[in-house]
């Protein structure tokens, strides 16, 4: 069974690598600001010590007031898992840094939030719809969809 690790724990590592990086920390996750997403995500991959080498998931949700994008991320190597979000303020453009570079399996995800929520993930090299068809008007799972 996979353990995981407490966003308290990694927000510590994480404010001292990288400081004012993190806006808000619990035992089940951490959340990171957007300009320092890509960073923070390249250090959880390529630290020996964490090594989350696997890309579980990347889903959106929708607050009204912003857009949060949450990750699931797992080490193979150690057997340990963490949560990390990052949010999205301001409903006329969100965008956060795509991890596509880091994570392959990024690919679809991004482009299936990109269709439905309206994120852009900046730096994807495909950010296309997925599902709708291109000339699709506006993003259904948002709450504000009509």
């Amino acid at each position: 069974m996979t353990v995981a690790l407490s966003g308290k724990d990694i927000a510590s590592q994480l404010e001292e690598k990288f400081p004012d990086s993190i806006e808000e920390t619990s035992r089940d996750c951490l959340v990171v600001k957007s300009d320092s997403l890509l960073a923070v995500a390249g250090y959880l991959k390529d630290t020996e010590s964490l090594a989350f080498d696997y890309l579980n998931y990347i889903t959106a949700v929708d607050y009204y007031s912003y857009f949060e994008v949450v990750y699931q991320l797992t080490s193979l190597k150690h057997n340990h898992s963490v949560i990390i979000k990052s949010r999205c303020y301001g409903r006329e453009n969100p965008a956060v840094p795509s991890v596509i570079g880091l994570w392959q399996s990024a690919d679809f995800q991004e482009r299936e939030i990109y269709d439905l929520m309206g994120i852009k993930f900046e730096g994807h090299p495909n950010l296309k719809r997925l599902f709708l068809w291109e000339g699709f008007q506006g993003h259904p799972l948002r709450k504000d969809y009509l």
